[in-house]
């Protein structure tokens, strides 16, 4: 096994940079799904509102599983970082405006030797970490107390939701999706995985319903 020289909590100017737009893109183009304040079905204060909802819950959801990806392939001898595409941000923002999202707001690239064993747990180190951060988001919906505007709740209950998605949406074996690494690296991980990750989104879905 070897070891990179490189931080995996080092970024160049232009990561931070990809990562900051990639997270107030996706924000936004969250907020014009769930409020869309340009049918009119949204006030300001709403949209404003689900904005900086989809900034603590979609973006830390995003940001944390790509930093999962970096940090396991910095620990395996690569060479990595993380770059937006643009192009991808723009059509979340356009499918956003009608109606639907498409979201695919970049990746984490590395280079380096690699086996297929540890290609898979880089890929499954985001998922993982989005089921992690679900559980950390739990606890939250139950902080509020009656007297208050609800805001606890809805931070927790759409913490929960969108890292289950991204688990769940990740694990498919499709494309450049992570289900696809892990399946080529091992069966029995993808399946067990794949299953955990569904079934705890369906089990959400079914106990709390879908709500924003």
């Amino acid at each position: 096994m070897s070891y990179s020289q490189q931080s995996p909590f080092s970024f160049s100017d232009k990561e931070l940079f990809d990562l900051a737009v990639a997270w107030i893109t996706l924000s936004v183009a969250f907020a014009l799904l769930l409020a869309p304040i340009h049918r009119g079905l949204a006030t300001p204060e709403g949209f404003a509102t689900m904005v900086g909802l989809s900034f603590v819950t979609v973006g830390v959801a995003f940001l944390l599983h790509e930093l999962a990806h970096k940090v396991v392939a910095i620990h395996f001898g690569q060479v990595a970082a993380f770059r937006a595409d643009y192009q991808m941000l723009f059509l979340a923002v356009m499918s956003a405006l009608v109606g639907f999202l498409f979201a695919a707001p970049g990746a984490v690239y590395h280079r380096g030797r690699i086996t297929d064993r540890e290609n898979g747990l880089i890929s499954v180190a985001g998922p993982v970490t989005n089921v992690a951060l679900a559980g950390l988001f739990l606890p939250i919906m139950f902080l509020g107390s009656p007297l208050e505007s609800g805001l606890l709740e809805r931070i927790g209950y759409m913490g929960v939701l969108i890292n289950l998605f991204l688990a769940a949406f990740n694990m498919i074996p499709f494309g450049p999706l992570d289900g696809k690494s892990v399946l080529t690296w091992s069966k029995p991980v993808f399946a067990v995985t794949f299953a955990t990750c569904g079934g705890l989104l369906a089990l959400f879905v079914l106990t709390f319903g879908l709500q924003f």
